[in-house]
């Protein structure tokens, strides 16, 4: 008898012992695995700090993860995120009959870099499948990606001034990324979101396109509301060469790519604006006399230009053009065509370019 009980108990000790070993060698297992598969990423490349394993909900957490450009001279990563969450829905396990997973970024960062003249200094993600590579993460279906105070910037660290605008506060959610076909052989994924930009201003974004096209079939919306406009001045003055003193305004964007043209809009409504002062703008050390008169041109404009009985000036810039590209990826010329698009927002009704400092 005593033989007969001991061996299963063996058994179950060995199996015990076998679990524990695991439960303590697979994380570095699995993160040396990562960390193999993501060093290779095209432009880019990524590396784990560490992983943590939750046998009882399906899950694992990334700890630690950036990815940085392997060109070039860009001093921030792409993505920087202390902690990503990837776990199995159950409900769809149960309910749908199908293995799904959601996937949290805990106050993740993500930097675009605009290089100026040198184009292995920008940094916008192209060049990458990040679809291919979140899915070397966890190799199932994607149902679900939240973002939870995450913080989005975009750059310029050449440019006069430095351009360095930033919108924090990040609760955003991407759905249905998977390339199984709807009822209608379409497949639709669906991006919501909301923000602070330049930690002040309350912005929404929404999106619609398909995860498995290159970018060229989408619709995009975004706006923004009660931005200080002094807070834009790095921005309007590298690219637009004037700066604000006061005001405030809205801004709102519509774009739509089909089969990889560009079609939309950017509409800022500018309340109490005040682009020209003699003492601040004229008497400065750093401003230069052809920098002044461009700002006094700027501003007597849209004093003739606005709504008197409201103070307010609204415009209106159309977007369009061809997302697709030879010499760059279609988000980058999304990207240019939106980035063009703000400059001539401000300064549509001027056909010559500002003077420089």
């Amino acid at each position: 008898m005593k033989r007969r009980y001991s061996l299963p108990l063996y058994i179950a000790l060995g199996l015990l012992a076998l679990l524990l070993v695991l439960h303590l060698t697979l994380p570095y297992l699995v993160r040396d695995y990562l960390n193999d598969k993501l060093a290779d990423m095209g432009d880019y490349r990524g590396q784990v700090a560490d992983v943590d394993l939750a046998w009882w909900r399906g899950a694992y957490q990334i700890n630690g993860l950036q990815i940085v450009k392997v060109d070039g001279d860009v001093p921030v990563p792409l993505l920087d995120a202390p902690a990503i969450d990837l776990a199995v829905s159950w409900h769809a396990l149960w309910y749908d009959h199908g293995v799904v997973a959601r996937v949290l970024f805990e106050s993740p960062e993500l930097n675009f870099v605009d290089g100026g003249e040198r184009p292995e200094d920008t940094q916008t993600g192209a060049g990458v499948d990040w679809r291919a590579q979140l899915e070397k993460l966890l190799p199932i279906t994607l149902d679900e990606i939240r973002v939870v105070n995450g913080r989005i910037t975009f750059r310029n660290f050449t440019s006069q001034p430095p351009v360095d605008l930033q919108a924090s506060d990040v609760n955003a959610s991407l759905y249905n990324l998977t390339n199984v076909a709807d009822e209608h052989g379409e497949r639709v994924a669906r991006f919501e979101g909301h923000a602070l930009l330049l930690d002040h201003a309350p912005l929404e974004a929404t999106a619609v396109f398909d995860p498995f096209e290159n970018f060229e079939d989408f619709e995009f919306r975004v706006r923004a509301t009660d931005v200080e406009l002094r807070r834009l001045n790095d921005f309007s003055g590298a690219y637009g060469k004037f700066d604000f003193n006061a005001g405030s305004g809205d801004i709102v964007i519509e774009a739509t790519a089909d089969e990889g043209v560009l079609s939309g809009y950017i509409k800022p409504l500018l309340r109490n604006v005040d682009v020209f002062n003699w003492r601040q703008d004229v008497q400065a050390e750093d401003k230069s006399l052809f920098r002044s008169i461009w700002e006094a041109l700027v501003g007597g404009s849209e004093t003739l230009l606005k709504n008197q009985q409201k103070n307010q000036f609204a415009t209106r810039v159309e977007l369009s053009g061809s997302v697709r590209d030879q010499d760059v990826s279609p988000f980058q010329a999304f990207i240019a065509i939106l980035r063009n698009g703000f400059v001539q927002a401000f300064n549509a009704r001027y056909e010559n370019a500002p003077p420089e400092q």
